[in-house]
């Protein structure tokens, strides 16, 4: 250990101040792997893929030094150091190695908040007596992390919570930094606006054009001001700007968050194409928090563009949702927020938190009729969708305005890839896409034939038609659920180029009249 101990200030702590550390792992990854292979030690070591869009998830001090950084292109990376060691990343054992941290940070108190795999706060609160001072603590801590982990953190300690997270970076590697409290106004005063916690590059640039690039600059333009340039983010930040943050550490053992995102082949340009691709992930985390019985108050938008500019967004809803309309509604207002003009973007993803349990659960057949008291139809709705998707894939039945787009890896504009077919060893998939035009306006049975032509389903790849037919197609005048059927009938699948008759028979339940607005939906079949 390096044994830098620095101070922001010589002054202790007050009286009945709050005493709260943030750890930071240093250069997590890749000082992981520097453990478990010491022959890398002193050399520019990079954790990511080295595909063509490879991204580095953690570079070494020693790569730092030459421009390399985390979340950069691995092509970036290697430019600025073509010397550079690229090692693959090894999810299972930095989880290993970071319970392994963190059962070291709860020995010294029992108030730790996970904020990720590498990094928590901890609340000193009562531990004074068993330890002594807060910063004798945070200065054990660090040994002893160093000691049975094999590896360095950094340490912020503060009054709050988003000083002791500015603290832990200002001298890395192996620091310990502390403001003390009392002497929040004079460290923030001086500091770029870009330090605080939620000014990310587009309201920095935009505070910028009104001359603010300090704290202090921040802080005398006044919260009125604030407020009209930027609601109720204008408060936050003006609060932020005066030292207060009143945010508990909330000790939680089981997962905070739970997500999906997406990276794209081709950058994804315009609202229209990424509210698609909200709505799909959308669907997913919709899927998992049913599967683990949760609803959740907060949506967050993550979004990244081409030149690797992240953004992140987060709203809390009036009440607790699974439902995946209301996660992507909420997550298409956060778009909104976002400057999308002339950008191109790799990512998007949508996660929650906030977790609530349901008050009661519910649980469909997709065989049966509709219960007299069945149970609110968007709860039905979202159970039914989840049940299909978890016996036969994601893509077996999503909303159709979710489209699709070609995420990193695929192989062709499907979103995923389909099972082998048992006739031809090459499995395809068929959309049908049952809209609200496809509906009898008065709720009567109808059929309807579709043809699909020219899907590829041969082992040699050869086009052929299938025929579609829709029959039993009985769609709720009242909103009622109803039972849909679908007949694939004769579709011809090639082995050697010779045809064979298949039939594949679904029995659904549409829990929401097809008449709504909208309520269209795309259902992808795997001919297998």
């Amino acid at each position: 250990m390096s044994g830098a101990n620095d101070m922001a200030g010589g002054a202790g702590r007050e009286e009945g101040a709050r005493a709260i550390l943030h750890v930071d792992m240093d250069a997590f990854f890749a000082s992981v792997e520097v453990r478990e292979q010491p022959q890398l030690r002193g050399l520019p070591v990079l954790v990511g893929g080295a595909g063509r869009r490879g991204v580095v998830a953690a570079a070494s001090y020693e790569a730092r030094k030459f421009g390399c950084r985390s979340a950069q292109p691995m092509a970036v990376a290697l430019r600025h150091c073509p010397q550079a060691v690229v090692v693959p990343p090894r999810h299972a054992l930095y989880a290993e190695v970071s319970r392994s941290v963190f059962a070291v940070f709860e020995r010294f108190s029992p108030l730790v908040e996970g904020l990720s795999i590498d990094e928590a706060f901890i609340d000193l609160a009562g531990t004074e007596r068993l330890w002594g001072p807060p910063r004798g603590v945070a200065e054990a801590l660090r040994v002893a992390v160093h000691q049975e982990v094999g590896l360095t953190c950094s340490v912020g300690l503060a009054s709050v919570k988003f000083l002791a997270k500015i603290a832990s970076g200002m001298h890395k590697p192996d620091g310990l930094t502390e403001i003390p409290a009392g002497t929040e106004l004079e460290f923030l005063t001086p500091l770029p606006i870009g330090e605080l916690w939620g000014v990310g590059p587009r309201t920095q640039e935009k505070l910028q054009r009104r001359g603010i690039h300090t704290v202090g600059d921040l802080r005398r333009l006044g919260e009125a001001a604030l407020v009209e340039m930027f609601g109720a983010h204008g408060q936050h930040m003006h609060r932020l700007s005066l030292g207060i943050d009143e945010r508990a550490v909330v000790p939680d053992r089981a997962a905070k968050s739970l997500g999906h995102e997406d990276t794209y082949a081709v950058d994804v340009v315009g609202v229209p194409a990424l509210r698609r691709c909200l709505l799909s992930q959308a669907t997913r985390v919709a899927d998992r928090l049913v599967a683990q019985g949760l609803k959740a108050r907060c949506v967050c938008l993550k979004i990244r563009d081409g030149d690797f500019v992240t953004e992140t967004r987060q709203t809390t809803l009036p009440r607790a949702t699974d439902d995946y309309r209301e996660l992507h509604g909420a997550a298409c207002r956060l778009l909104e927020a976002v400057d999308t003009d002339g950008r191109g973007f790799r990512l998007t993803g949508v996660s929650v938190s906030q977790f609530e349990a349901p008050e009661r659960e519910v649980q469909l057949d997709l065989l049966a009729a509709a219960a007299p008291e069945a149970p609110p139809r968007s709860a039905a709705l979202q159970a039914v969708l989840s049940a299909v998707r978890e016996r036969h894939g994601h893509q077996a039945l999503f909303p159709a305005e979710a489209g699709s787009q070609r995420r990193l890896g695929d192989t062709g504009g499907s979103p995923t890839r389909a099972r082998p077919s048992r006739a031809s060893g090459g499995g395809e998939h068929v959309r049908m896409d049952m809209s609200p035009s496809a509906c009898a306006a008065r709720g009567r049975a109808q059929a309807v034939a579709v043809t699909m032509a020219r899907w590829t389903c041969a082992a040699r790849g050869r086009a052929q038609a299938v025929a579609v037919t829709m029959a039993r197609w009985t769609c709720a005048a009242r909103g009622r659920a109803q039972a849909v059927a679908v007949t694939m009938a004769r579709w011809t699948c090639a082995a050697r180029g010779r045809a064979s008759g298949a039939y594949e028979h679904v029995l659904m339940d549409m829990t929401r009249s097809a008449r709504a607005a909208g309520d269209g939906w795309n259902v992808f079949m795997n001919m297998s």
